[in-house]
Parts: C-alpha cells; structure tokens; sequence
C-alpha cells in the first residue's frame, strides 16, 4: 500500500510541476515568493516545498536574492 501512496505523490507532483512550468513559460516576467506560489496554486506546504524544490533542483526556476523564484535565463 505504501507504494501506491508514492505512486500517487509522484503523479501530483508531477502533475504540479507541468502546470507550474507551463504558467511560467506563458508569463516570462513572472516572479512569485514562495508564499505568493502556494497561495496563486492553492497549494499546502509541503506539495509547495517539493515542488519549489523539484523545479530548483531541474533548474527550470532558480530563487532571487529577493526570495522570488523565476525562471532560469529571465532577467
């Protein structure tokens, strides 16, 4: 059962990381907190945190010194 409920998690984060990208790929000036992040998607905090971390570490965001995350290569 456990594996199923990884399963699952995988497939919502998934899910998460292509409407993320898809939303910054359409919006290039875009640059949320982490706040602003989960409160635009509705997101609880650790769905938020793993997908934050996901699109860092795919390095298709990258946090400002600000504490705004933007897409890598947008000024």
């Amino acid at each position: 059962m456990e594996s199923m409920t990884i399963t699952a998690a995988s497939a919502t984060l998934d899910k998460w990381v292509r409407l993320v990208q898809a939303e910054y790929r359409e919006s290039p000036g875009l640059r949320l907190t982490k706040r602003q992040v989960r409160r635009f998607w509705n997101l609880d905090d650790d769905t938020c945190d793993a997908l934050l971390e996901e699109l860092e570490a795919s390095q298709f965001l990258r946090r400002g010194h600000d504490e705004r995350y933007v897409r890598t290569g947008v000024m």
